[in-house]
């Protein structure tokens, strides 16, 4: 059951606190788009999977050049 909830979408909001970082943060690094950011547009706002920001830091996206 937490594998499931694992891969539900979280907020902007959600996923700043997730990453320990703020919201405004998190908005610039999708506006910049040349990180590979996983981030998905749902409507109007932003969404994120728990399981793919995992990813992304595994993957040394993350890290500054």
């Amino acid at each position: 059951m937490k594998e499931q909830f694992d891969d539900n979408y979280i907020s902007i909001e959600d996923a700043a606190q997730y990453l320990g970082i703020k919201p405004v943060t998190l908005r610039n690094w999708i506006k910049k788009g040349d990180n590979n950011f996983p981030a998905h547009k749902v409507g109007k706002q932003w969404k994120f999977k728990r399981s793919e920001l995992d990813a992304w830091i595994n993957s040394g996206d993350s890290a500054l050049e």
